[in-house]
């Protein structure tokens, strides 16, 4: 049996009283310590500090539909994949219903990795592993809220693709989304979530209700994350479906030859269309008011969500702004135009931010875009993006300064992307071009 003496001694200092703890262990026996009763040996006991900790291998951000988007499910299986960015031996899924405005059902979800051969949409089934949620194989979302599910040991290798189904029993908007997954998605009839092989009824290049996966290794890997908060460059417009090659896959993969397959996740929470100061707005009668809503709310406005509660989040790469300034006049209305003033201060507002939660946070310099398709350029735009660019150099207000614009223009016009690197739209650039900025940041940021 033992007991616990404690004692308090109390002292005045500076005016203020100073509780000191002290305290002393005496321990009683009334037989001799047996086998049975052994203290557990060291090994046993994990201090929290060295506890396995959780951290973010893929992401995506959620947004909702515009009321054009009528798209529904009703007793069909969700098949969607995601390609992580490092390994682990036990993960665990968050779903989101935060765009939801009632309850979203979930009759049943499992995780799996993909098969090695035949149709895309094929599971291996030795993977295959039951999702719970407090234990529970069916459960329920509250509208406008996510929910992550129980640990679930699969190991998962670095680089490789998961497979999530999910089961949606009752009819069900798919109200949220994130719009450009570049990735070939599966739906089919009734609860087929751990079949092998499933009878596709349509595709579509949507993540629903999937907005997170995270792993956990054990507590020597000493793992962290990478969020990019961005906008269609990040989220990689125009890039080749299928092949993962956004920037931020580009950046993993060299990650992982630099520091291990299991040290640094890459979370990409770019979003296209997305601006730093205002949500979606399109201008009533407008095509946009078809599309706009996917652009999601602005970067000030999700910080939280999107980086500073990723689990193991260090490290922050910001690259956004020239959606504040081509909107305007285009998708949004003229009345929400920005100086570089106004991108320099929500800038700030996002290092101010990130540095708060302990990350380091590092700024991207804003693309050329002369003769774009999309109308984003003018005289205007060109000296605010310059503008804002040479603040970001020069100020030392970010950790470090990722120069993308040097990386990708072209030298006889720097207004404009070099060619090499240009997906045909003079705004966003190609798998090359998207490879280029992916080696324009400094490893040595995140070590």
């Amino acid at each position: 049996m033992r007991e616990h003496l404690v004692r308090l001694r109390t002292r005045r200092t500076g005016g203020r009283l100073v509780a000191l703890l002290t305290g002393a262990l005496l321990l009683a026996t009334a037989q001799p310590t047996t086998a049975a009763t052994q203290p557990a040996p060291a090994a046993a006991h994990h201090p929290a500090s060295l506890a396995p900790s959780w951290t973010g291998t893929w992401a995506t951000t959620p947004t909702q539909t515009p009321a054009s988007d009528t798209t529904a499910f009703e007793d069909q299986t969700l098949r969607q994949t995601v390609h992580v960015s490092i390994g682990g031996d036990r993960l665990r899924i968050r779903l989101s219903n935060e765009f939801g405005d009632r309850p979203l059902v979930i009759g049943e979800a499992r995780v799996a990795r993909p098969a090695t051969g035949g149709p895309a949409s094929r599971i291996d089934p030795r993977t295959d592993r039951p999702l719970t949620f407090g234990g529970r194989a069916s459960v329920t979302i509250p509208a406008g809220a996510p929910l992550l599910s129980d640990p679930v040991a699969l190991r998962v290798p670095a680089g490789s693709d998961l497979v999530v189904s999910i089961h949606l029993p009752e009819r069900t908007a798919g109200s949220t989304l994130h719009a450009f997954a570049l990735r070939q998605n599966y739906v089919a009839a009734g609860n087929v979530t751990g079949h092998t092989d499933i009878e596709v009824t349509t595709t579509n290049d949507r993540w629903y209700f999937l907005t997170g996966v995270s792993v956990t290794t054990g507590p020597a890997q000493g793992a962290s994350a990478v969020v990019t908060l961005g906008d269609s460059i990040t989220d990689g417009a125009n890039t080749e479906p299928g092949a993962d090659h956004r920037w931020p896959d580009f950046l993993a993969r060299r990650l992982r030859t630099a520091y291990g397959p299991d040290a640094r996740g890459v979370l990409n929470e770019g979003i296209s269309g997305n601006r730093l100061l205002h949500d979606p707005n399109p201008p009533a009668g407008s095509d946009a008011e078809n599309f706009a809503a996917y652009f999601g709310q602005s970067a000030l406005r999700r910080f939280d969500r999107d980086v500073a509660a990723q689990p193991g989040a260090g490290h922050l790469v910001v690259l956004l702004g020239v959606n504040d300034l081509g909107h305007p006049g285009t998708v949004a209305p003229e009345s929400e135009r920005v100086s570089a003033a106004d991108l320099i201060d929500a800038h700030r507002q996002l290092i101010a931010r990130a540095h708060e939660r302990g990350l380091k946070a590092y700024g991207g310099t804003i693309l050329p875009f002369k003769g774009d398709t999309l109308g984003f350029y003018s005289p205007g735009n060109e000296a605010a993006r310059t503008t804002f660019n040479r603040w970001l150099r020069t100020s030392g207000e970010y950790d470090g300064v990722i120069d993308f614009d040097k990386a990708l223009r072209d030298p006889s016009d720097p207004q404009r992307l070099l060619a090499r690197y240009d997906s045909g739209d003079h705004l966003h650039p190609n798998d090359a071009g998207a490879e280029a900025m992916a080696k324009a940041v400094p490893l040595n940021f995140l070590r």
